[in-house]
C-alpha cells in the first residue's frame, strides 16, 4: 500500500468514483476554443478601461502596472501570473496571504481588489494557454505542497481558472483570514481544505454550460457586493 503524506489538511475532499462521474466531464477543445474567443473579445472591449487602470496604478504608487508570481498549473507546470499590482513594491516578503486592512495594499489596490478588477490582467495567461476562464484558482508551490496526493493529481489535470464557485463563495476570504489569531494556519485547516472541495468537484465534473454559468454568478456577485 503507497503511503501518502501528511498534508496537514485533515482528511480529503470527497472523490467521485469513476461510476459517478459524467462521461467525458467537458469537451477541453470546446473549452479551449471558448476560452480563446472570450478572453480575446474580453481584452479587445476592455483594452481603454484597463489601460486607464494600468495609469491609475502608476500614478497611485511607485512600481510595475503588474504583479508576476511563480504559481501551478496544469500538470504541476510553474507559470508567472499576471495581475494588477494592488500592493507596495517588494512586501511579499512579508507574507503571501493578504490578511484584513492589510497595510501593504495601495490605495487603487483596496479598490482593485475589492471589485476584483486586479483579476482582469489574467486574461494574457489565458491566451498563453496557461490558464482557462473558469477552473481551480492556481496556487503558490507553498500551498501546493500541502494537497493530499490524490487530490493534487486530480486538481492540477485542468487549467486553472481567474474564477470558479470557490471564487465566488469564499469571496471575503481575505476579511475572514484577518479575524484569525493565526491567518496562515487557519488558510492551510480551515480555508484550502474548503476550496479543495470546490476544485475537485469541478475538475471531476466541469462542462462548458458550467463554465458560463460560474462566469454570470461571478459578474452577479461582484456587481452585488
Amino acid at each position: 500500500m503507497s503511503q501518502q503524506r501528511d498534508s496537514g489538511l485533515g482528511e480529503s475532499p470527497a472523490l467521485l468514483p469513476p461510476c459517478c462521474r459524467p462521461p467525458g466531464a467537458g469537451s477541453p477543445l470546446l473549452k479551449r476554443l471558448f476560452d480563446l474567443i472570450a478572453a480575446s473579445a474580453g481584452l479587445l472591449l476592455l483594452a481603454g478601461p484597463l489601460l486607464l487602470v494600468a495609469l491609475w496604478i502608476k500614478l497611485d504608487s511607485p512600481g510595475p502596472v503588474f504583479f508576476r508570481q511563480v504559481r501551478v498549473g496544469r500538470g504541476g507546470m510553474l507559470f508567472r501570473i499576471h495581475k494588477f499590482r494592488t500592493m507596495q513594491v517588494n512586501t511579499e516578503v512579508q507574507g503571501q496571504l493578504t490578511v484584513g486592512a492589510d497595510s501593504r495594499v495601495t490605495g487603487a489596490g483596496r479598490f482593485l481588489r475589492k471589485s476584483k478588477l486586479d483579476e482582469l490582467p489574467q486574461l494574457l495567461d489565458v491566451l498563453f494557454g496557461d490558464m482557462s476562464l473558469v477552473g481551480p484558482r492556481p496556487e503558490v508551490p507553498k500551498y501546493v505542497a500541502h494537497y493530499p496526493d490524490e487530490v493534487r493529481d486530480i486538481v492540477l489535470s485542468v487549467r486553472p481558472g481567474i474564477t470558479d464557485w470557490a471564487s465566488i463563495r469564499m469571496i471575503d476570504e481575505n476579511e475572514i483570514l484577518g479575524r484569525a489569531a493565526d491567518p496562515e494556519r487557519a488558510y492551510i485547516e480551515q480555508v484550502l481544505p474548503e476550496k479543495l472541495g470546490y476544485y475537485v468537484r469541478y475538475a471531476q465534473t466541469h462542462s462548458l454550460l458550467e463554465d458560463i454559468r460560474i462566469i454570470f454568478a461571478t459578474l452577479l456577485k461582484i456587481v452585488l457586493r
